[in-house]
């Protein structure tokens, strides 16, 4: 028996023919094309799934469903995004949509939930019933398994990052301040990196970026800190304490059996794993009492969103 999966994203749509032991046999993609609006990509997502199974040579019988994972707000039981301020969607019925393109049984989650989900039966996660990721990207997402399912929270599940850990903070795109995107996304990271390039406060960094802060990635600063450039080590431990903060309400609030970082900046591997750990383990509450989740790298990277999209199968259950 096989799975579809379908990692819906801004810029392309993944899909995977995936195994019951979640290993992924076939990959497809398409560009998404946001401006094409909602009914023309959902007849993609059927087209692309097609084309897995007839380039497989796999019997129809053996597809036990599609799973998707999307941005944005979702309505699991009704199949709905309710809102996705990137694909500008709101009260997409993707899943009735679906259903006029293929007769496929199809499940929906939002793409953090579908990467927690991943990691939990193919990855770093393999073994807990108690999982959290966080993805350092463009914003902060969050995916929650308590007792081996995710945890919705209501539909709304993947947005820790709009959490606050610093009142009246950095403004957010939420239109709130002090968010944890704010704070702990590859995108803040590089936002503090050019604010300390034009002050002119660390001429490492300055020349490590060639004085041209669109040169400025989420690796700049690191870099800079290993060659012990004050001003970038301060960032740098900054940006893993306010990283820490929002790990550590997570632990106290699930208390997970690990907690999962993925995105660039956990290329830096132990650099930012040691300090990390360090202060999670110094700040969680009733520490010396109950046991602290390490803080780990996820291991499927990009592949998690697909392999947990098709695990949505497994996870509501398949004859």
């Amino acid at each position: 028996m096989y799975k579809i999966g379908i990692d819906l994203g801004g810029t392309s749509i993944k899909a995977g023919l995936v195994s019951q032991s979640f290993e992924i046999l076939l990959e497809k993609n398409t560009p998404t094309n946001i401006s094409v609006g909602a009914e023309n990509i959902i007849r993609r997502i059927a087209e692309l799934a097609d084309e897995l199974v007839r380039e497989a040579q796999i019997p129809e019988e053996q597809i036990q469903g599609i799973g998707i994972g999307s941005p944005g707000v979702i309505d699991r039981r009704r199949g709905v995004v309710l809102y996705s301020n990137n694909f500008y969607w709101e009260n997409v019925p993707l899943l009735d949509i679906l259903g006029t393109y293929t007769s496929r049984r199809a499940f929906i989650a939002n793409d953090a939930q579908c990467a927690v989900l991943g990691e939990l039966v193919a990855g770093a996660g393999v073994g807990c019933q108690d999982l959290v990721l966080l993805t350092l990207g463009t914003g902060v997402g969050s995916g929650i398994v308590v007792n081996g399912r995710i945890f919705e929270g209501g539909g709304g599940g993947g947005i820790y990052g709009h959490n606050i850990i610093v009142r009246n903070g950095e403004p957010c795109t939420c239109g709130r301040r002090g968010c944890a995107e704010s704070y702990a996304s590859a995108t803040a990271l590089i936002r503090r990196t050019r604010e300390l390039v034009v002050s002119g406060k660390s001429p490492a960094l300055a020349k490590l970026c060639s004085h041209d802060i669109q040169k400025v990635t989420g690796k700049t600063v690191f870099d800079a800190a290993k060659q012990s450039d004050p001003s970038s080590c301060a960032l740098v431990k900054d940006y893993i304490e306010e990283l820490g903060e929002s790990i550590v309400n997570l632990i106290n609030l699930f208390r997970p059996q690990k907690v999962l970082l993925s995105g660039g900046i956990c290329n830096q591997g132990q650099y930012i794993l040691e300090p990390l750990n360090k202060f999670v383990q110094e700040n969680c509450y009733a520490g010396k009492y109950l046991p602290i989740a390490p803080v780990e790298i996820a291991k499927l990277g990009a592949k998690a969103g697909l392999v947990g999209a098709a695990a949505l199968i497994h996870e509501v259950g398949s004859p």
